[in-house]
């Protein structure tokens, strides 16, 4: 029997920025996951600013290692094409120069940025990391809860759990009963590629909205050695409804696509293309309860219209960090202290979210995105707008407006 205040189930971004912070606040936890690392994870392996701007708040240490790290790929913006092949690149940095400034993006697998993160934890002393072992039973007594794996080979004893073990955490659904909702997930596929003509020199990251598609897109993130993440993510309830078949969709594209196929005639597919969910945050959801707290994946916290799954995860994971220290301060793990997390994402994260949901809806219309496109060109108001947009939430509320297109429209 292992016992302790705060139990991290999960050790991917989420637990493992969480078991950090908490360790950076001088507090011990467990942390146990089911596999031994480094393993992979299916992603798209996008990196936003967020992660960098996070890690900086705990420790500038972790930051500057990230930077440094060989595995990793910097990257300086995204370029968008509209269903019409109108493209337009939009740099993180308005202006920027790769030297001095720092980049605001990275791709990276997660074989090795979850790696990255765990080598991390095991320079924490305050860290127990268990690996290899999967906890499968939860069972909430008056002073905490048991935790054990289907065997009952581990029996953990904690005053708080925080689930951060992702789109599929058991915990959630048999504890907080949150359950997948095809209308608010994200179906996505990656693949593996090198030899890919015609990347950015900058390594922008490529968001192709194809008309067979929407409402996702098709994606290139340029990564070390040549490679490349390719993939796409389609709405599930679109993808059930059209009964799409996302594998043979990537294929199609890949080989017959009238643009794409030539940039992937002399490429090379390493592996297999797997498979993955994405729980969006676009409805609010209830993320603690007594004794516990969702974060990251495990409370469905992903960008409608981004993807961004990461950040927001290492944002929560911190906010949890934050909670737990003050629930253990105060000896309190009830559930209506428990809400005071809640509060806090969505007070940071829930004006992106909802007009992240509002971008995804607008996306179907292949009109509205090609004229973005085609006005952008010669807006330099719409570029800069753009290139906030993954990072100011007040800004991307401009996107959301009805009257900011009829502007565009009027060339007002």
């Amino acid at each position: 029997m292992l016992e302790t205040k705060v139990c991290i189930i999960g050790a991917g971004p989420a637990g493992a920025t969480t078991a950090l912070q908490l360790a950076y606040m001088g507090i011990p936890c467990l942390v146990v996951d089911k596999a031994v690392f480094p393993r992979d994870k299916v992603c798209g392996d996008g990196l936003s600013g967020k992660v960098l701007t996070l890690l900086s708040r705990i420790d500038k240490g972790i930051a500057e290692r990230l930077l440094q790290y060989v595995f990793k790929e910097d990257s300086w913006g995204v370029t968008f094409v509209a269903t019409n092949r109108m493209s337009i690149n939009i740099p993180y940095k308005p202006g920027y120069a790769k030297l001095p400034d720092e980049p605001r993006g990275f791709v990276c697998k997660r074989i090795h940025f979850d790696n990255f993160l765990v080598e991390e934890l095991k320079r924490c002393p305050q860290v127990q990391l268990i690996e290899g072992k999967a906890i499968t039973k939860y069972e909430l007594l008056p002073d905490g809860y048991l935790l054990s794996d289907a065997a009952g080979s581990i029996q953990i004893k904690t005053q708080l759990v925080i689930a951060a073990n992702g789109a599929h955490s058991g915990f959630t659904k048999e504890v907080a009963n949150i359950h997948m909702d095809p209308a608010h997930y994200v179906a996505g596929i990656r693949a593996y590629y090198s030899g890919i003509k015609g990347l950015h020199p900058d390594n922008l990251i490529e968001l192709h909205f194809l008309k067979n598609v929407l409402p996702g897109y098709f994606w290139i993130f340029p990564l070390p050695n040549g490679e490349a993440n390719v993939g796409i993510g389609m709405l599930s309830k679109v993808a059930r409804r059209r009964k799409v078949n996302l594998k043979q969709l990537l294929q199609e594209v890949v080989q017959h696509d009238p643009v794409l196929k030539e940039r992937f005639k002399d490429a090379t597919l390493h592996g297999s293309i797997d498979g993955y969910g994405l729980p969006l945050g676009s409805i609010k959801r209830r993320l603690s309860g007594e004794r516990y707290m969702l974060v990251g994946d495990a409370g469905f916290l992903i960008d409608p219209f981004t993807g961004e799954g990461i950040g927001n995860a290492m944002y929560t994971a911190r906010m949890a960090a934050e909670r737990a220290a003050a629930c253990i301060a105060a000896d309190n793990y009830t559930a209506a202290a428990m809400l005071a997390y809640d509060e806090h994402v969505y007070r940071v994260l829930g004006p992106e979210l909802k007009m992240s949901a509002k971008l995804q809806k607008l996306i179907r219309f292949p009109w509205l995105f090609n004229m973005l496109m085609r006005v952008s060109a010669g807006n330099k108001e719409l570029q800069e707008l753009m290139s906030c947009m993954f990072y100011e939430v007040d800004l991307r509320k401009k996107l959301a407006k009805p009257q900011f297109y009829l502007r565009l429209l009027l060339g007002r």
